[in-house]
């Protein structure tokens, strides 16, 4: 057979009259079986999922903020209040209240587990009496806008595949992120701006030893490119290639898209891959980007009591505070969801110095930012989502307690989330006495995300993408939506 013969006969692209008819005849087949076999056609295919017909219910959400805070906050020194661990420091932890459950290889081999409480004080606050850290002053004063969820619990007990799991619904690499699954059911609803857009920052607690974070977090896995996050950096090119190169003008730009869009619609009419559509409607999105962009980033113009109310490292650009601020000028902008995630939670020593650090970072940015958003009317229709990837365990980790540390823990840690429809003033969930174990109303990561999706307007086990002969979807084959925390 000859070279010309063989790429027509093999490749998937190539739609020679010989490969058409070859695998057409297949398809027909397939068609016709599926008619005669009852539920092998679903209504799930990805054919049947348009943006006519998302929502598949009224949303309570446009748009997500999602403040992620990387590395795993220890909820027992800021949201979930253990008076028990003070009084029985130093004691051993009770085999009972273990129960053999998988401890990481950083505390495996420790003679003992000496209980440790909390190293700042617990106030209630606000009508609810939420139980808050005195390392929170500002969160605390917005604790009535807050449903704090204190059940959540993961199988995933390591960094990497925790916060995957948090991002994609798996613990493995190569699924679509949730910015990229909204990105593709509901779309955009600006069409100067992507979608999903991401912004990075770097605490002051533990940031030598933060975990890494990568690209494919927010990534698209098998969904079209087109639904990539866009990271914004902080610098003179806030996103990467986007500027024109020196001596090329704005003008002689739009020629060379156009150009090449006549280009690539020829090779789409010839290949058929819907890949070369998506790389048409990037190049059409980078070059609108090029005026909205500067404009989106440019916080130049805000008032002095905005600066105030972010705290004053919101001047500096690429900072958590700055980033807020970003996140609610992109909110205005309904970009779709906005996710940040901000480096150094990751406590294993140091823990007092640490934290104190990381909530210095965040605590007044996140509470302005609900507060901003709030007094600017966007606050009912956008979810703001506070949380890591696991929480940290009720003992030290390391014999010295003033040095102490806390190792991973997926059995329980704490979120918050506000607006977009979640009840405001509760607090849902309760763990056990050490603050160990859930024992009343516990939340799964998939019920979490699925939680999330539903006040979008989307049921979870409705929004699928067919690839390799499997229908995939943020939660898998798991989830419930938690309907208490719902308006």
């Amino acid at each position: 057979m000859k070279e010309k013969e063989l790429l027509e006969y093999f490749s998937p692209l190539e739609l020679s009259r010989r490969a058409f008819l070859k695998s057409a005849g297949t398809g027909i087949g397939v068609a016709a079986l599926s008619s005669l076999i009852p539920g092998c056609m679903s209504k799930n295919e990805p054919s049947a999922i348009s943006h006519q017909k998302l929502p598949h219910h009224a949303p309570t959400a446009k748009r997500v903020i999602y403040l992620f805070q990387s590395g795993g906050p220890a909820q027992m020194e800021l949201f979930d209040y253990k008076p028990l661990l003070k009084q029985r420091e130093g004691e051993d932890l009770p085999d009972s209240v273990r129960q053999g459950q998988r401890l990481t290889g950083m505390t495996a081999n420790q003679k003992g587990f000496p209980l440790k409480g909390a190293v700042h004080n617990f106030k209630q606050y606000g009508q609810s009496g939420a139980w808050l850290s005195d390392l929170l002053p500002h969160t605390a004063k917005i604790a009535d806008d807050l449903c704090f969820v204190k059940s959540l619990h993961t199988e995933a007990i390591n960094h990497d595949p925790a916060m995957t799991f948090f991002q994609s619904g798996s613990q493995l690499s190569g699924r679509p992120s949730m910015g990229s699954w909204l990105s593709y059911g509901l779309g955009s609803n600006n069409e100067n701006l992507p979608a999903f857009c991401v912004l990075l920052s770097k605490g002051t607690g533990r940031v030598a030893a933060a975990q890494p974070l990568s690209s494919r977090l927010w990534g698209t896995g098998f969904l079209p490119s087109l639904h990539q996050g866009v990271q914004f950096r902080s610098g003179k090119e806030p996103v990467l290639y986007l500027t024109n190169p020196e001596g090329v003008s704005h003008h002689s730009r739009r020629r060379v898209l156009d150009h090449l869009k006549e280009l690539n619609e020829l090779y789409h009419a010839e290949v058929q891959d819907p890949e070369v559509n998506t790389r048409i409607a990037q190049y059409e999105m980078a070059y609108r980007m090029q005026t909205s962009v500067p404009e989106v980033m440019d916080v130049s113009d805000e008032p002095e009591e905005v600066y105030e109310l972010y705290g004053p490292e919101s001047r500096i650009p690429g900072t958590y505070a700055a980033n807020c601020l970003l996140a609610r000028k992109l909110a205005e902008r309904d970009v779709r969801f906005i996710q940040l995630y901000h480096q150094g939670w990751d406590h294993h020593n140091d823990l007092p110095d640490h934290i104190g650090k990381q909530c210095k970072d965040t605590d007044q940015a996140s509470a302005a930012l609900v507060t901003d958003l709030k007094r600017r009317g966007l606050l009912d229709d956008t979810l703001v989502i506070w949380g890591g990837e696991f929480g940290r365990t009720n003992f030290s980790q390391g014999s010295d307690v003033h040095r102490y540390g806390r190792d991973h823990h997926p059995r329980c840690f704490s979120a918050w989330m506000a607006g977009g429809g979640v009840k405001p003033g509760i607090s849902y969930g309760e763990t056990d006495e050490f603050g160990y174990n859930v024992v009343k109303d516990p939340v799964h990561v998939h019920d979490f995300q699925a939680t999330i999706l539903h006040t979008l307007g989307i049921n979870h086990e409705a929004l699928v993408f067919k690839h390799q002969g499997r229908r995939f979807r943020l939660t898998d084959v798991h989830g419930n939506v938690v309907k208490d925390i719902l308006s």
